[in-house]
């Protein structure tokens, strides 16, 4: 099966990179799941698996050292852009991050890049609106209890 190209853009450092070597395990309209090699190594980051939450605006990726065992689960607070003439879409990471250690221990990180990002004219009042609402709401999940749940289709890859 064909699916359209995934490209990752991010705000700090500024990159647009296409994820060619992805793997796409699963794509319909409300997520997608992938598997995947780091990009640039890492002295921990190996490999991992995503799974995106199209419409809630959310990223959750199982960070894994090489001998498979979980560093932490990274939630990523995204935007979509579709280009239906390139049939690719572009998921451009928001800044801020949700960071779950093994423990439980939930760690909110990047607050200082968003702040940067509005500063810089990066992105704009309504942007830093949508992500914090967005990050808002992945918290209520997360402090719900309801990460095994959000993380289940990575279970199946």
């Amino acid at each position: 099966m064909s699916y359209p190209k995934i490209y990752r853009k991010r705000l700090i450092p500024s990159e647009c990179v296409l994820l060619d070597r992805d793997i796409i395990h699963q794509w319909d309209s409300d997520m997608i799941v992938t598997s995947w090699n780091t990009i640039r190594p890492k002295k921990e980051l190996h490999h991992g698996k995503s799974v995106y939450y199209l419409k809630e605006g959310w990223k959750i990726s199982r960070f894994k050292r090489a001998d498979d065992s979980l560093m932490y689960t990274y939630c990523d607070i995204i935007s979509i852009d579709r280009d239906d003439k390139e049939d690719a879409l572009t998921v451009t990471d928001l800044l801020a991050d949700v960071i779950i250690y093994p423990d439980g221990f939930v760690k909110v990180v990047d607050l200082d890049e968003l702040a940067q990002a509005v500063r810089e004219g990066l992105m704009t009042g309504e942007e830093l609106n949508t992500c914090l609402i967005t990050l808002n709401s992945l918290l209520s999940h997360i402090y719900k209890g309801e990460l095994d749940q959000l993380t289940s289709p990575l279970d199946q890859y």
